[in-house]
């Protein structure tokens, strides 16, 4: 069972099954712990904002350095947990904290362009949460294997967008349209939020098999980690929708 979450592309509950020395994973355990990463992540995301709101609207910009130390350090803080599981409980939550303070930066810069475009990109992310969640346990869209593969793709195609999209951006190249507030561009967003609505399905899917393999209690903290780097992804999408649609 794979997912196009790179949290949860390795199914991680392989080497993980049958060990229950510290008790086995729970859904209820999973939830609780999502729960809690995520309140992290908002309280991160609103201290950053309060500390640099009034520095960026006095002219001095969007903290580039704090951005970019998030990224790299959030990134390297989500490979340890992906290749080493059992340290998902000590990680995660700084993972949060880490994933909160990015938010928080590039969300206030935001909305002081585009007023009310947080609190529409916040309910948006929950709301699609709330559908796909619905939509998993009354089972209208089955997660086979077709369907993994198919979104397996995509993802892989639209990394490949993004990649370029960086490191062109240190040559002065920039993937045309896609980027701008036009047709193509707003299409392509739309795109991209549907392939993370469909992600949080497989995760769904690939937890629930944890639960029922009894894999053991740290890989709730895992399964909370993997929901919370889908969430994100899926916030930023919404977002980048949101500004392309004000343009």
């Amino acid at each position: 069972m794979r997912s196009s979450n790179p949290a949860l592309a390795r199914d991680p509950f392989a080497k993980a099954r049958g060990a229950t020395s510290s008790g086995v994973m729970t859904m209820n355990g999973s939830i609780n712990k999502a729960g809690f990463l995520i309140a992290i992540t908002m309280i991160a995301a609103g201290v950053t904002w309060t500390s640099y709101l009034d520095t960026v609207r006095q002219g001095y910009g969007m903290p580039m350095g704090l951005m970019w130390g998030s990224m790299i350090a959030g990134f390297v803080c989500a490979m340890v947990i992906i290749f080493k599981p059992t340290i998902a409980p000590i990680l995660s939550p700084v993972y949060a904290a880490i994933e909160g303070a990015l938010l928080g930066t590039i969300t206030m810069y935001m909305e002081l362009i585009y007023p009310g475009i947080a609190m529409q990109a916040l309910l948006g992310t929950f709301g699609v949460f709330g559908l796909m969640l619905i939509t998993y346990r009354m089972g209208w869209i089955k997660v086979t294997a077709k369907f993994r593969s198919i979104i397996g793709m995509a993802m892989m195609g639209v990394l490949m967008i993004y990649l370029v999209t960086i490191f062109g951006s240190f040559f002065g190249f920039n993937v045309p349209y896609i980027h701008e507030g036009g047709p193509i561009g707003i299409g392509f967003s739309v795109f991209v939020c549907g392939l993370a609505a469909f992600s949080l399905l497989l995760d769904f899917d690939l937890i629930e098999n944890g639960v029922r393999s009894q894999a053991p209690k740290y890989m709730e903290w895992y399964a909370a980690f993997s929901l919370l780097v889908t969430l994100v992804w899926l916030y930023m999408e919404i977002l980048r929708l949101l500004a392309k649609s004000r343009k």
